[in-house]
């Protein structure tokens, strides 16, 4: 069973970017794209810059997958697996999100590949 975590009020975030949320002291970058109606929550970890700075990339879409661009080295992380897109040996956590009743609730348990 999913244990969903409060984490903000959907108003909080920044539409179109990302937020970094400490949730059971893990950094977890959320990223909301009010057009498409749909928030992704993925590690603030940057596995090749070695720093807690996701949230802080540009977000867009690479041949339809929603990502996130480092805003240190640029790589490419798929907003919905955490796979890196230069190198796909490289995966950081993706965790289950949703908004309910207006506020923003994260499962910190690492979602399954199949998404």
């Amino acid at each position: 069973m999913t244990q969903w975590i409060d984490v903000c009020s959907v108003d909080d975030l920044q539409p179109d970017s990302g937020v970094c949320a400490l949730v059971e002291g893990h950094q977890v970058a959320i990223f909301y794209m009010p057009r498409e109606s749909v928030v992704y929550a993925l590690d603030n970890y940057d596995p090749f810059g070695n720093a807690n700075v996701l949230s802080r990339g540009l977000i867009g879409d690479i041949k339809g997958q929603p990502v996130v661009a480092s805003p240190l080295y640029k790589q490419h992380f798929n907003l919905q697996t955490g796979v890196c897109l230069e190198d796909e040996t490289v995966k950081i956590p993706a965790y289950a999100i949703r908004i309910e009743n207006g506020s923003v609730q994260v499962s910190i348990t690492e979602q399954d590949d199949e998404i």
